[in-house]
């Protein structure tokens, strides 16, 4: 059985160490797909903004709910914050395809060309977590901000401890 329609609710925004989310209950999941065991790829609206909803992925809990984290541009653009009571419309995203949304920068694609070990462990990582991070490295402006992403980036991906992507890598707290 397959469902669909958008699902429309009033939820508070809480929070997961730093990352902020809504939970989708298995009841509302179930409606967007039924059995849906992997991250679930929806159009979201927080507000009724964006005018053209966001694509993000939704992150099973393992119980059949799901979390919708919501990324720092998700609450300026709906001007909202942890705590606060928002108007959900999550629709199931037929048109995804999978794979990174966002080209791999050169600057990344050259670092990892000269560690190996750090090649590997991008070869490795999830599509999903690949786009998470292809997504991330879009959204940095400055030389500063690549470097400093970059240099986190390479040390986990081949195999060192440390925080990247507000989350702890390799043997980590929460890892």
């Amino acid at each position: 059985m397959v469902s669909g329609g958008a699902l429309r609710f009033r939820s508070r925004i809480e929070v997961k160490g730093i990352n902020p989310y809504v939970l989708i209950d298995p009841r509302r999941a179930s409606r967007l797909r039924v059995n849906w065991r992997g991250p679930m790829p929806v159009r979201v609206q927080i507000n009724r903004k964006p005018e053209v909803p966001w694509r993000i992925n939704l992150m099973p809990r393992g119980d059949g709910s799901f979390y919708l984290y919501l990324a720092g541009v998700v609450r300026k653009a709906s001007n909202t914050d942890v705590g606060d009571l928002v108007s959900v419309s999550v629709e199931f995203d037929s048109e995804y395809k999978g794979g990174p949304m966002h080209p791999m920068p050169r600057w990344f694609s050259a670092r990892l060309n000269v560690n190996p070990l750090a090649k590997v462990g991008w070869q490795q990582l999830p599509p999903s977590r690949q786009k998470e991070i292809l997504r991330y490295f879009a959204g940095l402006k400055s030389r500063e901000a690549r470097a400093r992403n970059g240099d986190r980036a390479v040390r986990v991906l081949a195999g060192g401890r440390g925080r990247f992507m507000a989350r702890e890598w390799n043997g980590g707290a929460g890892s």
